[in-house]
C-alpha cells in the first residue's frame, strides 16, 4: 500500500474540506514569492555579472506591473467595500498588508545588494556608475556642458503654490522635489522637476575623461538625474537651492472596457489607453530614505496616498534602467551568446531525396510536415527558422489560398505580420485576429491591426468577454485535386524577440481533424457559432476545464482500482480552485503529481491526506520558463498535450484558448524527456515547501550540476552538430 493510502486509510477523508482556506496559498504573495526567485537570480554569485544587473532590472520591472495591476485592483476592491474573501481567506485590505510586509525586506535587499556588492563589482571591469560629488573639476565641467546643450532645454521646473496647484505626476516618472528660498522675502518655495524619459538615464562621460585613479576605464557614466540635480540653479535664476530629493510615483495602468457598450472596440481601447497615459490613482510611491517628513507628507497629502504605500529606497531609484548596461562590450560577463539552431528535418529544405521506387524531389515545407508532425522547442531551435519561416513561405506559396491566424503580442518590426500584408497583397484569403486587449501591448497591437486592414487583410477583435489567447495559424493549401490544411499550435506568442528569451513549444502538422478543428476554431471566432465540442482540440471557455478534470479524475479513478496514477503539468501558473481540487483528490487515491510552475502557484503540497503525493517545482533561470506540458500516463494509454493554457481561472473561463493532444509517439516521447530533464534540474529548480517557501536545489557533492535550460541547449546544438 502506497504512504499516500495508507494515510488515507488512517485518515477519514470525508472530514477533510478541500475548499478549506489553510489548503491554498494566496495568489498575490505566490506572484512576490516567484519575484524573490528572480532576484535571487541576482544576488547569486553563479550568475554573470551583467547578468546580475539584467535580473534585477526584471525585478524591478515586474514590481511596476504589479503594482499597476494587482494592486491597484486591491485597492479599488478596499475602496467599493468588497468583503469576499480569496481561497486562502483574507480580504482585499489583508492582501494589501500582507503585500506591503513580505515585500519591504526585499526591496531594501534588491538595493543594498546593488549598492554594496553589484556597483563595486563592476568597478573591477572597468564600468563606473558615479556619483556626482565623486567627480573631478573637469568631468564636472564636462556634464555642465552637456547639460547646457543637450538637458537643459528639455526641462520643465513646475512650481507649487496658490497660483500653481500641484502638477500632475505621470506614471513611472522619475522626479525631483526640489525646495528654493527667495533671498530678498527668505520664503521657501516648493517645485517639482521631472527627469525627462526621452533622454538616457546615464550621461556617459567621453573617453578621454574615463580615468580613475590612473587606470583607464571602460565605461563611465552618471545618473542623469543627478546632472540635473547639480544644476538646478539655471532653472531657478536668482533663488537659493535648499535641498532637492527624488521621488517616482506609480499608477493604476489597468484597463477596462465595456465591450458590449463598446460600437467600436478599436476605438475604445484607444480612448482608454489615453486614459491610461494620463494615469489612474496612485497605488506607490518611492523615495530617498534621507527625504524628510515634511516633504513626504506633502506628497502623500497631494496624492492621497497613506505611509503603507511608500517605499523607502536607499540608492539609485528605478533599477530597470540597469538594462541598458546589458549592451556593454563585455561578453565574459554575460551568458554564452546563443546559437539560432534549425530544427533538424527543416535542413532538408531545398535539398535532394531519392527513395527507392521515387523520382527525386525537392523537399519544402510542407512535404517535411506531411511526412509527419513537426515539434519545434524554442529558444533552443529558433523560431525565425521554423515557425516565422512557416508563416512566410505560405505567404509566397501560389499554392496556398488562405492564411489565419491569431496575434497576441507580437513585435514592433514584426516579419510575421509583414508576411501576412504580403500575403494579402498576393491575393490570398487572410485573416488576423488581433487581440487588442493584451496588457501592455494594445497600442501596438492597435496599429498593426490598422496597417493589417490598410493592405485588406480581415482584421478581427475577437469575442465579447473574451480574451483570445490562444496561439494558433492555420494555412489552406491547394494541392493537386484537394485541399490540405497546415497548422501550427504553439505555447507562446508570434514574435521573434521573446522567442529569444522564452522556452516555448509548437507543432507543426498537418492532420485532418486538427485542420477542421481549427477551421471551426476561427468560425468560432470570426462569426457566429456555439461550437460545443471538437475533435482532438481542447478549446476555453468551451471544453478545456471539463476535459482536465476528467483527465486528473481518470489518474484517480486508476489508482482507486489498484492500478497506477501519474500526472506531470508543466505551465506559467496554478491558481484555478477547481483544477486544485481535483489535484488534491488525485493525490488523496494516491496518484504521484509532479508539478513544474513557473509563477503563482496556490495549491499546497506535502500536505498528510491531502497533497502528500504532490510535489511542485518552479525553474528560474536564462530564458522565461513558458511552455504548457500536460502528461496523463491513464495506465499505460498516455495523454499529452500542448497549448497556451495555464491552470488558471481566466484561463480557464474568460480566455480563448487551444490545447493540442500530442499524437506522434516519437514526439510524445520527446516530450516526456523534455519533463524528464526539468524534473531532475538541482541548478535553477526550486522546490515549494508547504509554508509556502521555495529552496532551491543544489547539487550534492558527488552529483554533478544538472542545468535543464543548459542541457537542452547542448542537445539542441549537438543535433546541429556544433560542439558547445
Amino acid at each position: 500500500m502506497s504512504k499516500a493510502k495508507e494515510t488515507a486509510a488512517a485518515l477519514d477523508l470525508k472530514d477533510i474540506n478541500l475548499k478549506d482556506h489553510q489548503y491554498y496559498f494566496n495568489r498575490e504573495l505566490s506572484w512576490l514569492e516567484f519575484n524573490r526567485r528572480v532576484l535571487h537570480e541576482a544576488l547569486d554569485e553563479r550568475t554573470p555579472l551583467l547578468e546580475r544587473l539584467k535580473f534585477l532590472a526584471i525585478f524591478s520591472s515586474n514590481l511596476d506591473e504589479f503594482f499597476m495591476v494587482r494592486v491597484a485592483g486591491l485597492k479599488q476592491q478596499v475602496e467599493a467595500e468588497v468583503s469576499t474573501l480569496t481561497p486562502d481567506g483574507r480580504t482585499p485590505q489583508e492582501q494589501i498588508d500582507a503585500i506591503s510586509q513580505t515585500l519591504r525586506p526585499m526591496v531594501v535587499e534588491q538595493h543594498r545588494h546593488f549598492e554594496q556588492v553589484l556597483r563595486p563589482a563592476l568597478t573591477e571591469h572597468g564600468v563606473y556608475i558615479m556619483n556626482y560629488i565623486d567627480l573631478n573639476q573637469e568631468q564636472r565641467q564636462y556634464l555642465k556642458n552637456y547639460y547646457e546643450k543637450q538637458i537643459f532645454p528639455v526641462l520643465t521646473p513646475l512650481a507649487v503654490d496658490p497660483g500653481h496647484p500641484f502638477p500632475y505626476i505621470s506614471n513611472l516618472s522619475l522626479n525631483l522635489a526640489v525646495v528654493v528660498r527667495d533671498p530678498e522675502n527668505k520664503q521657501e518655495h516648493f517645485a517639482r522637476v521631472k527627469v525627462p524619459n526621452s533622454l538616457p538615464r546615464f550621461v556617459t562621460l567621453p573617453l578621454e575623461l574615463r580615468q580613475i585613479e590612473g587606470k583607464q576605464s571602460l565605461w563611465m557614466g552618471v545618473p542623469l538625474e543627478q546632472v540635473i540635480a547639480h544644476n538646478l540653479d539655471s532653472l531657478f535664476p536668482g533663488m537659493d537651492i535648499q535641498e532637492y530629493y527624488l521621488f517616482r510615483i506609480t499608477r493604476d495602468a489597468d484597463i477596462e472596457v465595456a465591450e458590449d457598450e463598446a460600437d467600436d472596440l478599436l476605438l475604445a481601447i484607444e480612448q482608454e489607453l489615453r486614459k491610461r497615459r494620463l494615469g489612474g490613482s496612485v497605488v506607490r510611491i518611492e523615495i530617498q530614505s534621507t527625504m524628510p517628513e515634511p516633504i513626504r507628507e506633502r506628497l502623500m497629502q497631494e496624492k492621497k496616498v497613506g505611509p503603507s504605500d511608500i517605499y523607502e529606497v536607499d540608492g539609485l531609484l528605478n533599477l530597470k534602467d540597469l538594462m541598458s548596461l546589458m549592451s556593454l562590450p563585455l561578453p565574459h560577463l554575460k551568458d554564452p551568446p546563443r546559437k539560432a539552431i534549425e530544427p533538424p528535418r527543416l535542413r532538408s529544405i531545398g535539398e535532394f531525396s531519392t527513395t527507392k521506387g521515387e523520382e527525386e524531389e525537392e523537399k519544402d515545407f510542407f512535404t517535411v510536415i506531411r511526412n509527419g508532425d513537426l515539434l519545434v522547442h524554442h529558444p533552443y531551435y529558433s523560431f525565425s527558422l521554423s515557425v516565422q519561416r512557416f508563416i512566410q513561405i505560405a505567404a509566397q506559396d501560389p499554392d496556398v489560398l488562405a492564411i489565419k491566424m491569431t496575434l497576441y503580442r507580437t513585435s514592433g518590426d514584426s516579419p510575421i505580420v509583414n508576411a501576412l500584408i504580403s500575403a494579402a497583397e498576393n491575393g490570398k484569403q487572410v485573416v488576423a485576429l488581433v487581440e487588442l486587449k493584451a496588457r501592455f501591448d494594445e497600442e501596438n497591437n492597435i496599429n498593426w491591426a490598422r496597417r493589417l486592414e490598410q493592405a485588406g487583410v480581415h482584421v478581427v477583435y475577437g469575442l465579447v468577454g473574451l480574451k483570445t489567447h490562444t496561439k494558433v495559424v492555420l494555412v489552406v493549401r491547394q494541392e493537386n485535386e484537394r485541399i490540405r490544411r497546415y497548422v501550427h499550435i504553439g505555447t507562446g506568442n508570434y514574435n521573434y524577440k521573446t522567442a529569444r528569451l522564452y522556452t516555448d513549444l509548437g507543432l507543426l502538422s498537418c492532420r485532418e481533424e486538427l485542420g477542421a478543428d481549427l477551421t471551426d476554431l476561427f468560425n468560432y471566432l470570426t462569426g457566429y457559432s456555439r461550437q460545443k465540442s471538437y475533435r482532438k482540440l481542447l478549446v476555453s471557455p468551451v471544453n478545456m476545464r471539463q476535459r482536465m478534470t476528467e483527465m486528473i479524475l481518470r489518474e484517480a479513478e486508476h489508482c482507486r482500482a489498484g492500478r497506477s496514477g501519474r500526472i506531470i503539468a508543466k505551465m506559467n501558473s496554478l491558481v484555478d480552485q477547481g483544477i486544485i481540487e481535483a489535484l488534491y483528490q488525485a493525490s488523496q487515491a494516491g496518484v504521484e503529481i509532479d508539478l513544474i510552475v513557473r509563477g503563482i502557484c496556490c495549491l499546497r503540497p506535502g500536505i498528510p491526506g491531502v497533497s502528500e503525493t504532490i510535489r511542485v517545482i518552479s525553474i528560474v533561470g536564462r530564458y522565461l520558463e513558458h511552455s504548457r506540458i500536460y502528461y496523463f500516463q491513464n495506465n499505460g494509454q498516455e495523454e499529452l498535450y500542448i497549448g497556451s493554457a495555464d491552470w488558471m481561472t481566466r484561463n480557464l473561463d474568460r480566455r480563448v484558448e487551444a490545447i493540442t493532444p500530442i499524437d506522434d509517439p516519437a514526439i510524445a516521447k520527446d516530450l516526456q524527456e523534455i519533463l524528464g530533464i526539468l524534473l531532475a534540474d538541482n541548478r535553477q529548480a526550486w522546490e515549494l515547501q508547504p509554508d509556502g517557501s521555495y529552496v532551491q536545489r543544489r547539487p550534492a557533492a558527488d552529483e554533478p550540476e544538472r542545468s535543464a535550460q543548459v542541457i537542452l541547449t547542448e542537445m539542441a546544438l549537438q543535433s546541429a552538430g556544433i560542439r558547445h
